[in-house]
């Protein structure tokens, strides 16, 4: 297991004064360039992922400055302890080892190979648990702060007999396993009942995959792929393909038709079809049908169902009008009299107000950085053969792998996917009724009147 440190930033250097350091993170930036593997098993934030961040040595930054000859920031290095976590902000005390003070690079690209960060990270207030050896970030910063050598090389010292922390497990609740259709079933009529509550499922044809919107994705070492650029996928696709989206009356509708073509958004797919979610989770190559996959049930609070025409859909699906700058700038930790004052926020209430004329300017920061079941109009043949609806993840927003309040997941382990598949056929659920397309007919058809091969 590779070592691991934690890499707090902040854009206001006041907050790394004072010691110990009283830090407070908002919830939605813990675990920004974390590789997956890590995030998910720290994201719930319980108490043995605290216990775990607490013994990792930790790096407390300032965001980077740059001037016309020169770049600097604020480092110091030691540790964690008293981390308590609220529902909006994780506070933690920084205890100094090391204060390297405001150090001054030549340039940017100095500062990332010090880091081993991108420039994007540098510039970013987040808490990530990044995986590395923190000595050798020691070891880096030796030059740029000479007068710091010996403080290090008896930090240095003192680690050499320390062992590898290890992260937490990941948990799923996994409530069984099925190899046929009726198996499937039975783990479904086995669920207890709900009351106020809604069913929705979603198939992955390996049971490894994240339950995160394409838009959300990162790259393994925790960078974002398509994140920051939200905004210009969105109207490059418009100014390309105006014509196709004359008919969506609210931005919601053209963040469907948008995933539908496969652009990344931040909705993700559910259905509530239980089988065809079953049938995802076998369908894809030859080589896909011999790897375990997993279909996820959601049992929804009713609260967090919305439709097409909601307000807060409205409110969460136009974060794709605003620029990433202007997204850095919104603050859902502000009460709502103070959120909707800031100028972020009157330019999505702009954003809201061309689609709804009537909105009466009284953004909720929480909605905002909501996750919420969207049930959409049934525009396409996709949707309507798939029972298709979405999760819309609002402004920094995840789903952690065991739920969240009003969000229950539990799931099932798929095997033998090629039987199910027979089965589904037998029960006309395959490529040609859940992907309606002349296409998709057309390869169902050859596969299934492909005479067998003479021997």
């Amino acid at each position: 297991m590779p070592e691991n440190f934690n890499y707090i930033s902040f854009g206001n250097w006041e907050y790394l004064d004072g010691e110990p350091a009283e830090i407070s993170m908002n919830r939605g930036r813990m675990f920004e360039y974390t590789p997956t593997d890590i995030e998910k098993r720290l994201e719930e934030l319980g108490s043995t992922s605290i216990e775990f961040m607490e013994k990792l040595p930790t790096f407390l930054c300032g965001e980077i400055s740059r001037t016309k000859t020169s770049c600097s920031m604020p480092v110091k290095y030691g540790r964690i302890e008293g981390t308590v976590v609220g529902k909006k902000e994780v506070e933690t005390k920084f205890r100094t080892t090391i204060d390297f003070g405001e150090v001054e690079f030549p340039d940017v690209d100095q500062a990332r190979e010090v880091f081993g960060a991108d420039g994007f990270q540098l510039y970013r207030t987040h808490w990530a648990v990044r995986e590395g050896e923190a000595r050798d970030i020691l070891e880096r910063l030796v030059p740029f702060c000479p007068e710091q050598q010996e403080a290090v090389q008896q930090v240095l010292a003192l680690q050499e007999d320390a062992g590898a922390v290890v992260p937490p497990p990941r948990t799923k609740k996994i409530i069984g396993r099925a190899e046929s259709v009726e198996a499937f079933l039975a783990h479904l009529y086995g669920l207890p009942a709900a009351d106020l509550t809604e069913n929705f499922f979603r198939g992955h044809e390996n049971s490894s995959f994240e339950l995160t919107p394409s838009l959300l994705r990162k790259w393994p070492e925790g960078g974002w792929q398509f994140m920051p650029n939200e905004d210009r996928l969105c109207k490059e696709l418009l100014i390309g393909h105006y014509d196709e989206f004359q008919g969506d009356q609210y931005c919601f509708d053209r963040l469907v038709r948008m995933q539908h073509y496969g652009l990344p958004t931040r909705l993700l797919d559910i259905s509530s079809n239980p089988l065809v979610a079953l049938f995802f989770a076998c369908y894809g190559n030859d080589q896909s049908l011999d790897i375990e996959g997993e279909v996820i049930i959601f049992r929804i609070g009713s609260n967090k169902v919305k439709y097409y025409d909601s307000d807060t859909v409205s409110c969460i699906a136009n974060l794709s009008n605003l620029t990433h700058a202007q997204k850095e700038e919104l603050d859902l930790t502000k009460e709502t009299g103070e959120f909707n004052q800031s100028g972020v926020a009157q330019k999505l209430l702009h954003h809201i107000r061309s689609e709804k004329g009537y909105f009466e300017g009284r953004i909720l920061p929480d909605d905002l950085g909501s996750i919420v079941c969207v049930k959409a109009k049934r525009t396409n043949t996709r949707i309507k053969s798939q029972a298709g609806a979405f999760l819309l993840f609002g402004h920094e927003a995840t789903l952690p792998e065991a739920g969240e309040e009003g969000i229950e997941i539990a799931r099932v382990t798929i095997g033998e996917k090629r039987h199910i598949l027979a089965q589904l056929d037998s029960i006309n659920i395959n490529a040609t009724t859940v992907y309606p397309s002349i296409d998709q007919t057309t390869v169902h058809l050859r596969d299934r009147y492909r005479e067998a091969r003479s021997t």
